[in-house]
């Protein structure tokens, strides 16, 4: 396989991390476009990709720990979304959420986060306990399910109640998510894409971000209808079957760069 088919085999998902790591799909395309660029430039670089995601996620970190790119028009012309990850990005310490995404988004071992890391595995495992420690402390939101398996349903129940967050509401399909959203605006949604009617989880969230701009991640069993660079893409998407500790990171992370409403 030559070095372009291999960086594009794994190329969406190193866009899906570097949108997870920066809040941002504008300001992680700017990190990917640098890892490529820099690979270009280094022919030794570029060679090492050969060897799979490790390398390519290697490579990324060096430019991600390098520098911050500021991206033109971020600052005053991005979503609330967008400007509240830049806010954020001013004062976080990213060593253990890149850690936490790593491991569970991602699904590399500690052994190869600490490749990609340059640390150990013992190191990764530290950090990771450090990131859930700052996933206890975070403030509580109030979420909307919209998912139409009702096992899966209960399970993300579950999840969020145990990270001390409340449920406004779950939802099986478009309209059931309207009127939820019709009593009480979420801080926070995980949505479905394909719902028991034959509604899209897409529109039902562009229903609710037309009322409020608050953090979406996406849980489907379809992640390549989402990765096709044709469209924004979501900040934050997971494939099913998941594991619990991915979407409490993924939880974590939105809420982070997130404008999610704390409960009273």
């Amino acid at each position: 396989m030559s070095i372009g088919a291999e960086v594009a085999a794994h190329l969406p998902f190193l866009r899906r991390y570097a949108r997870a790591l920066t809040g941002s799909q504008t300001t992680g395309d700017a990190f990917v476009q640098a890892t490529l660029e820099a690979a270009l430039a280094d022919q030794a670089l570029a060679d090492s990709l050969k060897g799979g995601r490790v390398p390519l996620y290697s490579a990324f970190n060096k430019v991600w720990s390098s520098a911050y790119l500021e991206v033109a028009g971020e600052h005053d012309g991005g979503s609330i979304h967008e400007n509240a990850a830049q806010q954020q990005l001013t004062r976080i310490t990213p060593l253990n959420r890149q850690a936490l995404l790593l491991t569970t988004v991602e699904d590399f071992s500690p052994a190869e986060a600490g490749e990609i890391m340059g640390a150990s595995a013992e190191e990764v495992e530290n950090l990771v306990r450090e990131a859930i420690s700052d996933i206890e402390r975070e403030n509580t939101t109030s979420v909307l399910i919209i998912e139409d398996e009702p096992l899966i349903s209960m399970q993300l129940e579950d999840l969020v109640r145990s990270l001390g967050h409340e449920i406004c509401g779950t939802a099986a399909t478009r309209t059931q998510a309207q009127e939820v959203v019709a009593e009480k605006t979420p801080g926070l949604v995980l949505a479905d894409i394909q719902l028991a009617d034959g509604s899209s989880g897409l529109d039902a969230v562009d229903d609710i971000l037309a009322i409020d701009m608050v953090p979406v991640i996406f849980i489907t069993a379809y992640p390549e209808r989402l990765l096709t660079g044709d469209r924004p893409e979501p900040t934050y998407l997971i494939t099913k079957p998941f594991q619990e500790d991915t979407v409490r990171a993924a939880i974590s992370q939105a809420l982070f760069f997130g404008s999610s409403k704390p409960l009273n």
